[in-house]
This record gives C-alpha cells, structure tokens and sequence, in this order.
C-alpha cells in the first residue's frame, strides 16, 4: 500500500498529507503530475529538514546521489505543529504500516 492509496482518507478525518523528500523541485512536478498525485510535495533544500528530524540515513556520504535519503516514516502533527505520533523504518524496503498511521489519526 502506499501513501497514493490512502490519502484520501486521510483527508476524508480532515489531516492534510505532505511528503519532504530531497528531490529537486522540477522531479517533484513531474511525478506529482505523472502519478496524479493531489497531496503537497516538498523539496527539503539542503536536506535541513531531514537532518534536524534526525531521519537521514547515514549510509550515504556528501556527493552520492543517495546523499540525503531520509528513513521512510511518516509524522501526524496536530493543529499546533506539535508532532504526537512518529512511524519510520530504517532502510528504504520497509515501509510505515498505513493501518497503525490511521488508527494513530483517528485519535487526533
């Protein structure tokens, strides 16, 4: 299942979704419009976001192309920007159970 699949009910318990990822802004366009994705995508310049979250993977040095990778997770923050329930993987394969994230939602 990926994020795609479920949005929709997320935005049906009234939580926007947003992905940050360290792609380039003209990559994040182009998939946003390819996959018809209708939630935000965010470029994280500098992988700052990342880095200040403590999810980056450290497996890649400055200069590879992976530098920057975040672990796949997935944060709920409330109204006041306050994060109340974090789900992240390391490595890339697995991935966040999307069942666990929404039950976490619907006690938001």
């Amino acid at each position: 299942m990926k994020l795609t699949d479920v949005s929709d009910q997320f935005k049906a318990m009234g939580i926007n979704v947003a992905t940050v990822t360290y792609d380039s802004v003209e990559l994040l366009k182009e998939v946003q419009e390819d996959q018809d994705i209708n939630f935000t995508l965010l470029h994280d310049e500098g992988v700052e976001h990342v880095n200040a979250l403590g999810i980056r993977n450290l497996d890649y040095d400055p200069g590879d192309r992976a530098y920057g990778i975040p672990y796949p997770g997935i944060f709920l923050l409330d109204q006041n920007g306050v994060i109340r329930f974090k789900f992240a993987e390391e490595g890339f394969v697995r991935r966040p159970d999307f069942e666990d994230v929404l039950a976490a939602a619907g006690e938001m």
